[in-house]
């Protein structure tokens, strides 16, 4: 019968201890222990030093990510990445939203407008809200028209948003949407609204409306295909890592009250305006 001396089991507690020393106990150092895998998936302009320190600043701007599911937060901090979009910054390009122990990435109507920017195709994209004292006027049909000049002194809240694009071959579209339309497909669409959680939709009504409409614009107008699939990365919860994030399939979550505000402090002393844009890395 094998027996095990006192010797053994000494060197063996060791072994065990020193793989126990070796692992991961923070978020932080298992995104360091994953940097090889994650330069697989990088842009070749995106070293993973560097994908790292955005990481660093997302958990500090939002102190509920460490307490997330380690290759959830990676996904999201990768579909960023490929996207060319810094999360968490005073930019509001991209979000990393814990939801619960999953990370959503979440694409901010800034970062549709820079991806527009990017494809090539875009001389101008934008969204604007409209005001009761504006002069707004807009027809659709085989003549379509918009004009909006804005009042001096917006008067109560805005009544209308939309948006509108113009491409480099002089095509051109828009749509508009009343505020109550907007109030409507949110608490269709959106659990939090549904559920009556806090959200961006209570806090930053303006911008989710712009994104609204810019999403609903941008379904009728040319997208390239690198366009098209960075766009359908948005609000996506994924726990894969691949150099196409796009192609790993988003999962449902469990929802609960998403903790997705991030410190206005920390994103003034995080964000470095004179650092090199995050898609040029």
């Amino acid at each position: 019968m094998a027996t095990t001396n006192g010797t053994d089991m000494v060197n063996k507690l060791k072994g065990k201890n020193e793989i126990e020393e070796k692992k991961p106990k923070t978020l932080a150092q298992f995104i360091e222990s994953m940097k090889p895998e994650l330069q697989k998936a990088l842009p070749k302009h995106l070293t993973a030093d560097r994908i790292a320190r955005i990481a660093l600043t997302a958990l500090r701007t939002n102190e509920k990510l460490a307490g997330c599911d380690p290759m959830s937060f990676v996904a999201a901090l990768m579909q960023s990445a490929q996207a060319g979009l810094e999360p968490n910054t005073a930019l509001g390009e991209a979000y990393l939203i814990p939801y619960g122990k999953e990370v959503q990435f979440q694409m901010g109507y800034k970062g549709l407008i820079s991806l527009a920017h990017r494809s090539g195709e875009y001389q101008t994209i934008y969204a604007m809200e409209v005001y009761a004292n504006d002069e707004f006027h807009y027809e659709y049909g085989l003549d379509p028209k918009l004009k909006h000049i804005p009042a001096d002194e917006p008067e109560g809240e805005p009544v209308y948003y939309y948006a509108v694009y113009k491409l480099k071959n002089g095509g051109s579209g828009f749509t508009v949407w009343s505020k109550d339309k907007i109030i409507k497909h949110s608490q269709k669409y959106s659990q939090a609204v549904k559920k009556g959680y806090s959200s961006p939709w209570k806090t930053d009504f303006d911008a989710m409306a712009k994104k609204t409409v810019l999403k609903d614009v941008l379904k009728y107008a040319p997208k390239s295909i690198e366009f098209a699939r960075q766009v359908s990365m948005d609000e996506t919860v994924k726990n894969e890592i691949s150099n196409d994030m796009s192609e790993i399939p988003s999962h449902d979550i469990d929802f609960v009250e998403a903790d997705y505000e991030v410190s206005k402090d920390r994103l003034e002393k995080d964000l470095d305006l004179t650092d090199t844009p995050f898609e040029n890395q």
